[in-house]
């Protein structure tokens, strides 16, 4: 029986450091509730506390994002500062990137994550997540993104936005693939590598 209830705290504890770090500024509880309402309703099927989990949690981590990038200036002038090295991450596809890589942690069963381009392979390129109902599709999602806010989140209806959002799933993989190889190797090594990495074929939106 001690062993039993060894092995069933160990699993707890285990199960305790995996859950995610959620800290909702206060400025921006009602936006997650509101975003989480939204994401519950894009079916039946979304289990309302994952929508909710997801909300809170997108928003945590732009907060969390925001303070290491230490964005400064407009947008712009920040993609300034990353191009001369004076800041290391902040362009768009870098947003999407790390808010993708968070989000994935959550493992969500009724919910999907989707890369989304709009101008893809133009100076105008903007990449964003899209949040789907699990098989639902990706134009019937929710865009979110961080960099045109300049780092604060941008949440509507992928069919309602100004810009044409179309899916891009060679990049999702391409991001996740590389996580998980830094994650593996992170594991290996017990080394934290630098995440600086500036891909080809992303403009610097």
């Amino acid at each position: 029986e001690l062993y039993c209830c060894f092995l069933v705290g160990t699993r707890l504890a285990a199960a305790e450091r995996q859950r995610p770090n959620i800290e909702v500024p206060t400025e921006d509880s009602g936006k997650a509730a509101a975003l989480a309402n939204q994401l519950a309703a894009l079916s039946r099927r979304v289990d309302p506390k994952q929508a909710k989990l997801l909300a809170d949690f997108t928003y945590a981590t732009v907060t969390r994002l925001r303070q290491e990038y230490r964005t400064f200036g407009t947008p712009i002038f920040n993609n300034f500062l990353v191009y001369h090295g004076l800041r290391k991450r902040g362009y768009c596809y870098q947003w999407t990137e790390d808010l993708l890589v968070a989000l994935d942690t959550l493992k969500l069963k009724t919910l999907e994550l989707h890369w989304g381009d709009a101008y893809r392979d133009t100076w105008r390129e903007n990449n964003c997540l899209v949040v789907t109902a699990k098989g639902q599709p990706f134009d019937r999602g929710m865009i979110l993104e961080c960099w045109r806010h300049f780092g604060h989140l941008r949440w509507n209806f992928v069919l309602s936005d100004e810009d044409r959002y179309y899916e891009n799933t060679k990049w999702a993989h391409r991001v996740r693939t590389r996580a998980a190889a830094s994650k593996a190797s992170r594991t290996n090594h017990g080394v934290a590598l630098q995440m600086r990495v500036v891909p080809g074929g992303k403009s610097g939106d």
